[in-house]
């Protein structure tokens, strides 16, 4: 796992682990209830991926089957469940490889599969797409940062799987920090007058940040002292002038380019000197890593 990759609180993530059980469950497993009905059954499964990529999402996986193990009509012989993970989180896999195990009653690893399947695939895809990204430009200063553009209801753990994979997290959500986009700039008619009339509003320490998309913009930002400044769908030669700029003016500006970043064209960007490189394409345009549960074996106890 990388070392800036942090599982949220499962304070946090419970409600939501639960509802998205609730939604494939319903009034109950039909299935799964009459199949099992008035027997205590063990079982042990295998997790095993199906194409290569980095793995994550096992410990949220982990935890959905503990979620329905410890359900209140669950007797102490079903309640019993342990998943391991062979392959750690933010590791490698290969085809046909065995990531996890899991044991437990056969209850609850068919009521939870696919939930626990469903989550894992969609972290570890973008884990996988993330990493290519990361690595692209490993050997540089500039450092991978993903964005807002996420699944409703899954922000969370797809920043999470983003850190997994080797990017830093950008703003969770609009609380976060000021940010002022070409929208904004429009409505306040002009970046100096969005930054006056912000500035003297947000509550300290928040840092505020402005889009620009030309040497111009980017002039009228440095003079009113902002933290960070986007280098916005620029051309190679002008963000190269833009980063010269930024860099010999006296105030600390950190550097954000964003806009049209590909596998193809991020070293190129990276080149520019720029502090961080904004990117939806990692969480956007990943596709979910196939892994599938076998069960191997089970134990019944009437």
């Amino acid at each position: 796992m990388s070392p800036i990759a942090v599982l949220p609180s499962f304070v946090v993530l419970d409600p939501l682990l639960q509802s998205w059980l609730l939604e494939d469950i319903g009034r109950g497993d039909r299935t799964t209830g009459s199949l099992l009905m008035g027997h205590s059954s063990i079982g042990q499964a295998n997790w095993t991926a199906k194409q290569a990529g980095i793995l994550a999402g096992l410990p949220i996986a982990a935890r959905i089957f503990q979620l329905l193990s410890n359900l209140p009509n669950t007797d102490s012989f079903a309640s019993r469940v342990s998943f391991t993970q062979v392959v750690e989180e933010g590791q490698a896999c290969q085809p046909g490889q065995v990531v996890a195990t899991i044991q437990g009653s056969l209850e609850t690893l068919l009521m939870g599969e696919r939930v626990a399947l469903n989550l894992a695939m969609r972290l570890s895809g973008i884990a996988t797409l993330t990493r290519q990204y990361a690595e692209k430009i490993a050997d540089l200063p500039a450092r991978l940062v993903d964005t807002r553009k996420t699944t409703p209801g899954l922000r969370l753990l797809e920043k999470y799987a983003s850190q997994v994979g080797g990017a830093i997290n950008h703003r969770m959500g609009l609380d976060d920090a000021v940010m002022i986009k070409d929208n904004h700039i429009a409505a306040a008619g002009g970046i100096a007058e969005a930054i006056a009339l912000i500035r003297e509003k947000i509550p300290y320490p928040l840092t505020i940040e402005v889009e620009t998309t030309t040497v111009a913009e980017v002039e009228v930002a440095l003079e009113h002292g902002v933290d960070i400044i986007m280098l916005d769908n620029m051309s190679l030669d002008l963000m190269q002038e833009a980063v010269q700029l930024i860099r010999s003016h006296h105030h600390p500006v950190k550097i954000e380019a964003s806009g049209n970043i590909t596998l193809e064209t991020i070293r190129a960007v990276a080149e520019t000197g720029v502090d961080f490189i904004s990117s939806s394409a990692p969480i956007t345009r990943s596709s979910w890593l196939d892994l599938s549960m076998i069960l191997e074996s089970k134990q019944t106890n009437s």
